[in-house]
This record gives structure tokens, sequence and C-alpha cells, in this order.
């Protein structure tokens, strides 16, 4: 005799980016002792591995890629399976920066997080009166390879980089390669190099400020979660 399936329940929510309606399932016990190994290691590329093979098996929407989304996109659909999975309050213990040795616990409820979005953030950027490029969020791969120097920031950039076009030219992907958009960055004058990077520096963000006490001392602090490991909560 087989053993009994036990069914699984399906929850919608909206990607908050693309406004996609999406269903998705709670992760097994399977998955979520791959999280923990991720968390173990302490390793970047493996905790990436960990989240997108964790949002790509629970989604269960047809056609549904991390391709197209944010960080903040991926991280907040993330949560939401955590929640549903788990719970939604989350214990967490920190150390007072005051004198660093005193711990501050609390509860974070994850499903008040929300991501953020600027109002001058836009993805069409005009680099001069005849030229515009239009711009693509990172993928998830992108965050672990890329590095902190201004190299890296210039490969970044060009890997974003949907298009390139004025009144009577395109240039993209089918007609340019990715060195070809590099060089295209690297030559960019500073004025135009900061009106890209806007767009990077408006993205929308998962980000959730909480304020606390050092209840010895009484020195008040705020702690801020934000980030991919932050998330693995």
């Amino acid at each position: 005799m087989s053993l009994p399936i036990t069914s699984t329940p399906t929850y919608n929510l909206t990607v908050p980016t693309t406004k996609q309606k999406i269903k998705f399932r709670p992760y097994y016990v399977k998955e979520e002792k791959v999280l923990y190994v991720a968390l173990e290691s302490g390793e970047p590329q493996q905790i990436a591995d960990a989240l997108a093979n964790i949002v790509t098996e629970c989604v269960v929407t047809p056609g549904f890629s991390l391709d197209n989304l944010s960080i903040a996109d991926i991280e907040y659909i993330f949560i939401n399976i955590r929640g549903e999975s788990v719970d939604n309050i989350v214990p967490v213990t920190v150390y007072a920066p005051d004198d660093e040795e005193t711990e501050v616990s609390f509860k974070i409820d994850i499903s008040k997080i929300k991501v953020s979005f600027t109002k001058e953030h836009t993805n069409k950027i005009q680099l001069s009166d005849n030229l515009w490029v239009e711009m693509k969020y990172p993928k998830l791969q992108d965050y672990v390879d890329v590095g902190s120097t201004i190299e890296d920031t210039f490969k970044l950039m060009s890997k974003c980089i949907v298009k390139l076009y004025d009144e009577e030219n395109i240039w993209d992907s089918n007609t340019t390669t990715e060195e070809e958009f590099l060089d295209f960055v690297e030559r960019l004058t500073s004025v135009q190099f900061k009106k890209m990077k806007q767009f990077f520096d408006t993205m929308p963000t998962m980000k959730h400020v909480i304020k606390l006490k050092n209840p010895k001392t009484g020195f008040e602090f705020d702690y801020t979660v934000q980030g991919i490991t932050d998330f693995f909560v």
C-alpha cells in the first residue's frame, strides 16, 4: 500500500514591481533544509541559489520566471512563502550598539514588511538631447558576482542595459555585444554616469526599520532589516 500524500494549500500574491498575480505553496521540509544549509555556509552563491530555488519551486503559476524581477520582488515573494510555511512572527535578538554586549530581543511581523518605491525611479534615462537608455533590474546572480570596485560597477551597469536609442536608431542585444555596452559605459561623462547610477540608487527595496532600546542604558536605536540574508529568517 502506498503512503498517503498530504494536500498542499496555495496562496495568492501580487508581485510589487510587475503587478503580476501569482500563486505559491509553502515550502517542504526538504526545501527548508536547503535554506538552513545555505545560511550555515555563509556563502553568497549558496544563499542566492537557495533563494532562487525556493521561490522558483514554490511559485506554481505557469510561466513564472525570476528573470525580470527586482531583488526586492524576489525577497518579497520569499518572505511571504516563509510566512505561510513557518510563521509570520519571527523572534530576533541583536546587541545594543552603545555597549555592544546587551542583548535586545524583539519580534518581527514579516507580513507587514513591504517593498518601498522611490517616486523619481525610472528605467528610461535621457543621457543627452537625442540619446536615451532603457535599463532592466540586475539578476540575482549579478548581486553575487558584483564586487566593490569601479570596474564591477561598470560591468553591472552594462549588463542592465536593455537598449540605447535615438530618434533614428536602436542598439540592443541583437546588434550590440556586452563588451560594446561596457565600452559605452566607460566612455560616459560624469554627469551621464550619475544619471544611470540613479537607476540603481532608487530601485525598489525591501527595508524595515524597527525602533529599539537598550534595557540597561535606555539608549534608543534603529535596527534595519534589509538584504537577502536578513530575510532568511
